[in-house]
C-alpha cells in the first residue's frame, strides 16, 4: 500500500514523531493542527460514553463536517472506534448522537459487484491504515482495495479515491431516507440530490442541496431506491430513500477525484459554493488551506513546555471547541450573506448559526469564545437575532430549528455574557426583548421560553407537584438567567422598575433551600418540600444529575449559598463531601442506569460527575470560601485523570465544546464560574508557559516556571509584576494584554485568598 499513497503514511509519520520535531527546530513552523487528535472520544457507545464524538473533518465553524459512517443509516453513533467496517463517508451536522443528525449524505467507493445498500457496500479497515486530521481523513478500505482520502472547506469538499485495476470500479452516492432526490448528468459528469432528514424537530421546507462532480467519465449511471435499482433509464428519482452508482474502468493506483459542495438553500447556490470554495484547487491546495486555517485557529493559544500527551490533550480539546454552532449562512450571486430558516421555510439575510444546546455551553464554550474568538460570536449573536425575527423565540436547542430537550431558558447568559464581556455592532435592544419575551412566557414546546413560567413568577419557582418534569434544575437555572438579564438590563439602562424585578427574581433559589439536609430539594405548590427525597436520586426534579450535583448550581450568588449553608467553613466540608461520598445512587426515575450515571460510578471521585455539566463548575466554588487550593488540587486531579489525548479521552460526552472548553480554560488557570459577570475563577495553570493572542492583537502570557506534576499549587501570582491577591481575573484586564506569573510550589498556600476580600463576585456580597 505504501508504494500508491506516499501522502497518507506522510501525515502517519508526522502524527507519531516526538512534540519536539514540531517546537525545537526554529526554522519548522509550530504547527498545532498536528498534535489534534480527531478520534479523542470516539470509543464511545449509548451505555458509555468516552466523549462520545467522531472524527470530524472540517474548517473552523464550517456548515458541513465530515465523517468516516461506521454506523447505520440514521444512528446516533455515526462512528465508534470499536468498529471494524466503514459504510461510507457522510456529510453532517450532528453535534451529538443524542441529538442526531439532519441533511446528511454519504459517498462511497466500491469495486468488483455493484453493491450500494449500506451493509453490502461496507469495508473491513483498521486503525493502523487510518490517518484522522481536522483538515484530513484518510483510510484503506480493504473489502474494495481503495484509498478513500477527503480534505474540507466550509460548505465544500474534494475526495480522492485510489482505485486498483478494476473493470467495475463504482461510487455510491446514498442521499438516505426520510425524503430524498439524487439525478445523475452523465455527460457533464455530475449528480445532484438532496435530502430532506433532520432529526429532533420540525424544519420548515428542509432539504440539503448538493453537487457532486467526478474528474473521470461516467461508463455506467444507475440509480436506486431503498435497496433496489431504478430502471436503467431512471436516473431522475423523488422517493422515501433514494441514491445514485456511478461505474468505470480504472487501471492500478488511478486516482479519481470528487469535488463536492451542498447548501441549504438551492442548487444553484451549492454549485455557487463549490465554484466560490474550490476553484480551481486540487486537492493537495485545499487540503493546504484547511491545515492553514486550523493551524491559524489553533495558534491563538500556543503552550509550551509540559509533556506531549498534555499537549496533545490541549489542542484536541481546543480543535473541539471550534465546531458548534456550525455556520448554517451562505454568500449568494449578489456577495450577501444570506440563510434559510427552519421556521419561515425561506431564504432570509443576514447570518444564522445551529446545531448547539445552551444548557451544555453557556456554561463555559460561549465565554471561551468571548474571549478568544469574539469576532466569530459576533455574528453568533446576529444569528439570534434572526432566530427570534423568524421565530418568535430564541432557540435553547437548534437542530437546526427548535428542539424540545433539556431545560433552562440559557439563552439569556449566552446573550449577556457576550455584551458584558464587550462585543457590540448588533441590535442588542432586539435581544433584550427576545430575553425578556422568553423569560415570561411559555414557548410552543417545553424547552422554547419557560416550562413552568406562570408558577414561577407567582410562587418564585416550579412546583414539584404540578406535572412539570426536572422542576428544581428548571427553578434554579431560570433564577441564575434572571441575573444574566439584570446585569444586561443595568447595562442598558432599563426602567429601575424593571432592573429590580429580575435582581428580585435571581434570588428565587433560596426558595429550593432545605435546611434539613443542607441541599436544594423540589418544592410542592403549598410551600412544602417533596417527600420522601433521596439526594442520590437522579432525575426526578433534577436533570441528568441529582441534589448533590445541582445544589450548586447559583453561579452568581455563591456567598448567598455559603450564607445558606451554614458559613464557609460548612460550605468547605459540604463541597468536600463531594468528592468523598461514594458513587451510589438511585435511578429510579429513569427505569435503569443511563449512562451518566455510569460514568460518575466508575471514575473514583465520589458523587463529582465531571461526566457531565451541572456540576463542572463547583471544583473552581472553593475560592469563594477561603480555600482555593482545594480548587487547585481538584482541577488537577481532573485534567489528569479525566482527560487523554486517546478514543476513550474524554470521561462522558463532549458535548459541542463544553467539557473541551472545562479543560482548556483550567488549563490556562482560570474558568468562568458566572457567565454574565466579567471574572474568571482562578485555578492554576497546566503548563509553564501559555501564550493567548488575542483578537485585538495583544498578547497575554500566563507564565509558572515551576510547574510540575508536584507543584501544582499557587503559592503566588503577579499580574504585570504586581503581586495579585484576589481569587478572580478580570476579563477586561486580560483584554489588555500583559504578563500572569504564577509561583507554583508541592505544598498549598494557606494563606493566600482566604480573605473575604479576594472572593469573587457575588450578588449578595454586592450593593445592588
Amino acid at each position: 500500500m505504501t508504494f500508491r499513497l506516499p501522502l497518507l503514511f506522510l501525515c502517519a509519520f508526522l502524527l507519531v514523531q516526538p512534540l519536539a520535531f514540531a517546537q525545537k527546530k526554529s526554522k519548522t513552523p509550530f504547527e498545532p493542527a498536528e498534535l489534534v487528535n480527531p478520534l479523542m472520544g470516539t470509543d464511545s457507545k449509548p451505555e458509555l460514553s468516552n466523549g462520545n464524538t467522531y472524527p470530524a473533518v472540517a474548517v473552523p465553524w464550517g456548515m458541513n463536517l465530515w465523517t468516516p459512517q461506521t454506523g447505520t443509516m440514521g444512528h446516533g453513533w455515526a462512528y465508534t472506534y470499536a468498529a471494524d467496517k466503514i459504510r461510507g463517508f457522510k456529510q453532517t451536522h450532528q453535534p451529538s448522537p443524542w441529538m442526531n443528525d439532519y441533511g446528511q449524505f454519504v459517498i462511497m467507493p466500491v469495486t468488483g459487484k455493484m453493491r450500494f445498500d449500506q451493509d453490502g457496500r461496507a469495508s473491513w479497515f483498521s486503525h493502523k491504515s487510518e490517518t484522522a486530521k481536522p483538515y484530513y481523513y484518510g483510510v484503506y478500505l480493504a473489502d474494495h482495495d481503495v484509498t478513500a482520502e477527503l480534505t474540507p472547506t466550509e460548505r465544500a469538499a474534494q475526495f480522492r479515491f485510489t482505485y486498483p485495476k478494476a473493470d467495475s470500479s463504482f461510487i455510491v452516492i446514498d442521499a438516505l431516507d426520510r425524503g430524498s432526490y439524487i439525478k445523475v448528468l452523465p455527460k457533464e459528469r455530475k449528480i445532484i440530490g438532496y435530502t430532506t432528514r433532520a432529526a429532533r424537530s420540525n424544519p420548515k421546507n428542509f432539504k440539503n442541496f448538493f453537487v457532486i462532480y467526478v474528474d473521470k467519465p461516467i461508463a455506467l449511471a444507475r440509480t436506486f431506491r431503498g435497496k433496489a435499482l431504478a430502471g436503467k433509464d431512471s436516473l431522475e428519482l423523488t422517493a422515501n430513500h433514494t441514491g445514485a452508482i456511478i461505474g468505470f474502468k480504472t487501471a492500478k493506483g488511478e486516482q479519481v477525484n470528487l469535488k463536492v459542495a451542498s447548501s441549504f438553500i438551492s442548487f444553484e447556490q451549492a454549485e455557487l459554493n463549490l465554484q466560490r470554495e474550490l476553484a480551481q484547487d486540487d486537492f493537495e491546495a485545499t487540503q493546504q488551506k484547511a491545515r492553514d486555517r486550523w493551524n491559524q485557529a489553533l495558534s491563538r493559544i500556543t503552550v509550551e513546555g509540559g509533556t506531549e500527551e498534555q499537549q496533545r490533550t490541549f489542542y484536541s480539546c481546543l480543535y473541539r471547541t471550534l465546531f458548534f454552532p456550525h455556520k448554517m449562512y451562505e454568500v449568494n450571486a449578489a456577495g450577501k450573506t444570506v440563510h434559510y430558516s427552519p421556521y419561515t421555510g425561506q431564504v432570509h439575510d443576514g447570518y444564522r448559526f445551529a446545531g448547539t444546546g445552551f444548557w451544555d455551553t453557556f456554561r463555559a464554550l460561549y465565554p471561551f469564545l468571548n474571549l478568544m474568538y469574539p469576532g466569530i460570536n459576533r455574528e453568533m449573536q446576529e444569528g439570534l437575532i434572526n432566530d427570534f425575527k423568524e421565530g418568535g423565540w430564541l432557540p435553547e436547542w437548534s437542530s437546526p430549528g427548535y428542539a424540545d430537550i433539556m431545560v433552562g431558558n440559557n439563552s439569556a447568559s449566552v446573550v449577556a455574557d457576550a455584551y458584558l464581556k464587550g462585543l457590540r455592532g448588533y441590535d442588542i435592544e432586539k435581544l433584550y426583548e427576545a430575553l425578556v419575551h422568553g423569560a415570561n412566557n411559555e414557548g410552543p414546546i417545553s424547552a422554547i421560553g419557560r416550562k413552568g413560567a406562570e408558577y414561577y413568577k407567582k410562587l418564585g419557582y416550579v412546583p414539584y407537584d404540578v406535572k412539570i418534569n426536572e422542576n428544581a434544575a428548571r427553578t434554579l437555572e431560570y433564577a441564575y438567567d434572571d441575573f444574566t438579564i439584570y446585569q444586561l438590563a443595568k447595562a442598558l439602562k432599563k426602567p429601575q422598575a424593571e432592573i429590580d424585578l429580575y435582581a428580585q427574581r435571581s434570588q428565587n433559589y433560596r426558595h429550593l433551600f432545605d435546611p434539613a439536609t443542607g441541599l436544594m430539594r423540589g418544592k410542592n405548590q403549598d410551600g412544602t418540600f417533596q417527600a420522601p427525597f433521596n439526594p442520590f436520586k437522579w432525575g426526578d426534579a433534577f436533570t441528568e444529575g441529582n441534589s448533590w450535583h445541582y445544589s450548586w448550581s447559583v453561579f452568581h450568588d455563591v456567598q448567598g449559598l455559603v450564607n445558606l449553608m451554614g458559613g464557609k467553613e460548612n460550605f468547605v466540608k459540604k463541597l468536600d463531601s463531594v468528592f468523598t461520598l461514594p458513587p451510589v445512587f438511585d435511578d429510579s426515575y429513569y427505569g435503569g442506569v443511563i449512562h451518566e450515571i455510569r460514568e460518575m460510578q466508575i471514575a473514583n471521585m465520589g458523587q463529582y460527575a465531571h461526566g457531565n455539566q451541572p456540576i463542572q463548575h463547583m471544583i473552581y466554588l472553593y475560592n469563594y470560601a477561603g480555600a482555593p487550593w482545594k480548587t487547585q488540587y481538584w482541577a488537577r486531579q481532573t485534567m489528569d485523570r479525566m482527560y487523554k489525548p486517546t478514543p476513550d479521552g474524554y470521561c462522558g460526552d463532549e458535548d459541542n465544546g463544553q467539557t473541551s472548553a472545562w479543560y482548556v480554560f483550567s488549563a490556562m488557570g482560570f474558568y468562568p464560574v458566572c457567565p454574565g459577570t466579567t471574572q474568571y475563577v482562578l485555578g492554576a495553570p497546566l503548563f509553564p508557559k501559555l501564550t493567548l493572542t488575542l483578537e485585538n492583537g495583544k498578547k497575554l502570557e500566563i507564565e509558572a516556571p515551576k510547574n510540575s506534576p508536584q507543584n501544582l499549587y499557587v503559592q503566588e501570582l503577579k499580574v504585570n509584576g504586581k503581586k495579585h491577591g484576589q481569587n478572580w481575573l478580570d476579563h477586561f484586564e486580560l483584554l489588555k494584554g500583559g504578563k500572569l506569573r504564577f509561583e507554583m510550589g508541592d505544598k498549598p498556600n494557606t494563606q493566600r485568598g482566604t480573605q473575604d476580600s479576594a472572593f469573587p463576585y457575588s450578588f449578595s456580597s454586592v450593593k445592588q
